[in-house]
């Protein structure tokens, strides 16, 4: 058995697939390439492949995290090669990198995710900076969102770690943001954009990095 650890993007050909899609193409991908994944056992086995953080649809990414665990040992070099003729469009390997089995699992080592998003606003650069520090320097942010089962309310300012402005050109505003992403919450960056009061749908959120424990 050997553990390999993936990160690969997601382009704007697949930023509308959902969670399941990605993981079910992942697998075919992983079959046609002849990768021997190792499965679950049980009543219902699945190939044991998991993200360190499931990617919204219409959010593109350059930081993916996945895990692979194999039967018998393939070398990156070759798990590369062979799943490369095999991903659409829209994904791409940038590392493999070989982990210790007894390694946390991805989803319990993730911490924080930084993100880039931009969208056009009226608001003035000076305002939007206005924004952000009253933002930061807020002890509570009050917030809510909808769910089947009615509202949630919460306090959105314990899952932003941080929050800049990166550019204002004709305004088209690009946000920096790192969000948490752990066992306590996870922040979005569409949440964010709207206590801003600039968009609450941003044309382009775009994930650069997932920070894990101890990195």
């Amino acid at each position: 058995m050997q553990r390999l650890r993936l990160r690969f993007s997601r382009g704007e050909e697949l930023k509308y697939i959902s969670h399941l899609d990605l993981m079910r193409l992942w697998e075919r991908a992983l079959r046609r390439a002849g990768i021997p994944v190792a499965y679950s056992e049980g009543f219902s086995p699945h190939p044991r492949i998991s993200l360190a953080a499931p990617l919204p649809i219409g959010v593109t990414s350059e930081a993916e995290l996945m895990d692979v665990v194999v039967k018998k040992a393939v070398s990156p070099y070759f798990f590369m090669q062979n799943t490369k003729g095999q991903l659409p469009q829209g994904i791409e390997v940038f590392e493999v990198v070989q982990v210790a089995l007894t390694t946390p699992s991805l989803q319990s080592q993730a911490q924080f995710i930084d993100y880039r998003v931009s969208d056009r606003s009226d608001r003035t650069a000076e305002e939007i900076r206005g924004g952000i520090t009253a933002t930061l320097q807020a002890e509570k942010l009050p917030w809510h969102h909808m769910r089947d089962t009615g509202p949630r309310f919460y306090d959105l300012r314990p899952l932003i770690e941080d929050l800049r402005l990166v550019s204002w050109q004709d305004h088209i505003f690009t946000l920096g943001m790192r969000l948490r992403c752990d066992a306590h919450g996870t922040g979005r960056p569409e949440q964010v954009t709207a206590s801003l009061g600039l968009t609450e749908h941003p044309s382009l959120v775009h994930r650069t990095k997932i920070i894990l424990a101890g990195s």
